[in-house]
């Protein structure tokens, strides 16, 4: 099995040694995106605000492999308070209105790079 590396201006470029995306079998594989808003640079700090970047981002990576919105089967959300669930939902509701949502997974974690409420990660059939 081959593997590729995708890589976007349209997202947050790797700040260690990954790639913003792979791939490989027919699927990419979209490496933990944080709530950066590509327009500003700024990492959001608001939890709804920061589930849409981190899934523009993601979509931005998507795209670049060929995928879409559609394309995605699996998202891992990771929060920094797990009190932020519900806020969380509605943005992500929001952001897959009108497609199927992929199947997904919360956690709450410690502590996220660079301060970050929130990251997310995904994977896409291409």
């Amino acid at each position: 099995m081959s593997k590729k590396a995708v890589a976007t201006a349209g997202a947050p470029a790797a700040i260690g040694p990954y790639s913003q995306g792979i791939v490989a079998g027919g699927m990419v594989y979209i490496s933990g995106q944080l709530p950066i808003d590509m327009a500003t640079g700024d990492m959001v700090t608001d939890v709804k605000a920061g589930v849409k970047a981190c899934l523009d981002n993601a979509l931005a990576i998507a795209e670049a492999a060929g995928a879409n919105k559609n394309s995605f089967v699996k998202m891992t959300m990771f929060l920094t308070d797990m009190n932020d669930f519900a806020a969380a939902n509605e943005a992500y509701a929001a952001f897959f209105d009108g497609t199927t949502p992929p199947a997904r997974s919360a956690f709450q974690v410690c502590k996220l790079p660079k301060g970050a409420v929130v990251e997310i990660e995904a994977i896409a059939a291409i």
